[in-house]
């Protein structure tokens, strides 16, 4: 079993438990300035499933993380970080080789946000194995969240789908498309691997770009169709400056952008991750839901950092009462 305590009085106590990338975001200080360029940077937590479960703890929820780090100093950064964010460190390993990864971005807004990840031979996160997970916890959680970045290479990519296995599509089981490209020896192999994982969850949710391996470049309705053809009970198509588009069978919601000044549009599908965990969890109905988490994502695009800067329940209420 990862992680550096027991887990087993966990099992109930969790409420939201992700599953894959986690890093140390070095991010430029200095606005629209192109990387060579950048003078200091400021250090914060990042990874993908690592946000989703900040976000949530931010907006209340107990939330917990599997994932490895290395044997360095940023493992000691990112764990003690995590801690802080109220995210329950035990089920994070440490590789005894591999270092923690880094991830610089340039910062050119409005829509420009180009990252440089080191995670070279490979990340600590993507050795994941099955033998390594409490199956029974994952089992039995209310909401657990799963990314593409973890089908990308074996052996994370066994335990990811074992993890969904494990679930059964038991309710609430989310798949988040989490699309890197970089991390993929071709877009086919995304698409095979991200079926089979969206087969197994109730929940999809990503970018309408994120999902053209899984399902074809389409319109939002085509491809929010297609995820559920797949199987999943609610789709959830992010179209980042025009909105989001979601359904299940019996019903589709529009939501419209929020406006706001975009300092830095990295984190804004995490916090809509948290906010989407949150709204799921209290049992909203799917338009106050995805409007919630639309408004999230917006607060966080209109801030530098990823898990440093997530939103409280009541700064995304605020800013929903100011859009009207």
């Amino acid at each position: 079993m990862i992680g550096d305590a027991a887990v087993g009085s966990a099992v109930t106590a969790l409420e939201v438990l992700t599953m894959g990338r986690i890093g140390v975001d070095l991010y430029p200080e200095q606005i629209g300035v192109e990387l060579p360029d950048v003078r200091t940077f400021r250090k914060m937590l990042g990874g993908s499933a690592t946000n989703v479960a900040v976000a949530a703890a931010r907006l209340g929820h107990s939330a917990g993380l599997i994932t490895k780090v290395g044997d360095d100093p940023f493992g000691v950064y990112a764990r003690r970080a995590m801690s802080e964010f109220g995210v329950d460190p035990s089920r994070v390993g440490t590789h005894p080789t591999l270092r923690t990864p880094i991830v610089f971005c340039e910062i050119l807004p409005p829509d420009n946000f180009p990252i440089l990840f080191y995670r070279q031979p490979t990340a600590p996160d993507m050795t994941l194995e099955v033998a390594e997970l409490d199956l029974d916890e994952i089992t039995e959680v209310p909401l657990f969240w799963t990314t593409g970045t973890g089908l990308s290479a074996e052996p994370s990519r066994a335990a990811t789908l074992a993890a969904l296995d494990a679930r059964r599509r038991r309710e609430i089981t989310v798949h988040d498309l989490d699309y890197r490209p970089m991390f993929w020896s071709s877009d086919e192999e995304a698409g095979r691997w991200g079926r089979e994982a969206v087969s197994r969850a109730t929940v999809a949710v990503g970018g309408r770009t994120e999902a053209v391996p899984l399902v074809g470049d389409r319109t939002p309705e085509d491809t929010v169709e297609a995820l559920l053809d797949l199987g999943v009970d609610i789709a959830v198509v992010k179209l980042g400056h025009e909105g989001v588009f979601a359904a299940t069978r019996a019903e589709q919601v529009v939501v419209a952008p929020v406006r706001v000044e975009v300092v830095n549009g990295l984190g804004a599908g995490d916090a809509f991750g948290g906010a989407l965990c949150h709204g799921l969890l209290s049992g909203w109905n799917l338009e106050r839901t995805i409007r919630f988490a639309n408004a999230a994502g917006a607060l966080v695009a209109s801030r530098l950092g990823c898990a440093d800067d997530m939103p409280s329940a009541g700064e995304v209420e605020e800013l929903l009462a100011r859009d009207g």
